[in-house]
């Protein structure tokens, strides 16, 4: 593995993926990080490589593609592909797999999934700054 987690004072970080797993399969970011509020891992699959179905009982998530191309089939029979930066919300009941669209290429994706549903805006910004988006940046 390269460098390991890194942790302090209310906060855990990685400085990449290799520190929290290596190979195919999960990286159990929600572990490795101290995650309480979600579940979250990272995926990596080798080209090719179809997953089988899911679903949840009650979570909803959200896949992000990090690294390559894959294929997600929804319960319906639809397909939608996701390059990297694309991203898909999925419902908990709804059965969901995943296909690498490359023959040559691993594909890595990460996972957040949580119940109960969205706190709402309860940012704020520390005594003596401005901005919590940094300067250039609209309000």
């Amino acid at each position: 593995m390269a460098d390991s987690v890194v942790r302090g004072e209310g906060w855990t970080a990685a400085p990449d993926l290799d520190a929290v797993g290596e190979g195919y399969g999960f990286r159990k970011l929600r572990r490795e990080l101290d995650v309480t509020e979600f579940g979250v891992n990272v995926i990596t699959i080798p080209p090719g490589y179809a997953t089988g179905g899911h679903y949840h009982e009650r979570q909803q998530e959200l896949y992000f593609v990090h690294r390559g191309a894959i294929e997600m089939t929804f319960g319906d029979g639809a397909k939608q592909e996701l390059r990297e930066g694309g991203a898909a919300r999925v419902d908990a009941a709804t059965v969901r797999s995943v296909r690498n669209l490359s023959e040559s290429e691993d594909a890595q994706y990460l996972i957040v999934g949580a119940e109960a549903g969205y706190v709402g805006r309860d940012a704020h910004v520390p005594e003596g700054e401005t901005s919590p988006r940094g300067p250039g940046f609209g309000g």
